[in-house]
């Protein structure tokens, strides 16, 4: 068994615990904590549900990461991670990515117009700049997926 095999039990308990939590935050955390900022600052309480909404729909995304790497774990568990098939889980992360730094995009431009660059607008512009970081990654980390699925692919055909 390969040092990378060995690793993807290890992995995937991490992913539990970070789902478990997403779940957990979205059901009981988000809730509470926009409730909390609609009482403490009336000015913001119309905000309180597309921003709870946003939010929800944020950690979906990231959960949707989440599921499309447990697959791709799987594809390198069983040696199949060079294939088409693996391309299209990591379009999904891609998609997932896009729609995330999307919603974010919005909530910063809602909490802008509402309260200018104060409060959180400077914490979501820097998840801004990361989640660009991040799905550009993505995309140079998907190209060499592919490159490297026609090698195989090629290897295979000689061999």
């Amino acid at each position: 068994m390969s040092r990378t095999q060995r690793l993807v039990g290890p992995l995937r308990g991490l992913l539990v615990a970070v789902f478990a939590a997403l779940v957990a935050t979205q059901v009981v955390v988000l809730p509470a904590a926009f409730a909390r900022m609609a009482d403490d600052s009336p000015e913001l309480a119309a905000l309180r549900w597309p921003l709870l909404a946003l939010a929800v729909v944020g950690l979906v995304c990231v959960e949707a990461v989440i599921v499309c790497t447990w697959r791709l774990l799987t594809m390198v568990r069983d040696d199949r991670i060079f294939s088409d098939h693996a391309l299209a889980w990591v379009n999904g992360i891609v998609a997932a990515v896009a729609v995330a730094w999307v919603l974010v995009l919005a909530a910063f431009v809602l909490l802008v117009a509402a309260e200018g660059l104060a409060g959180l607008a400077p914490l979501l512009l820097l998840v801004l700049l990361v989640g660009a970081a991040v799905g550009l990654l993505v995309v140079v980390l998907r190209a060499l997926l592919r490159q490297a699925t026609e090698l195989r692919t090629d290897l295979d055909g000689v061999i």
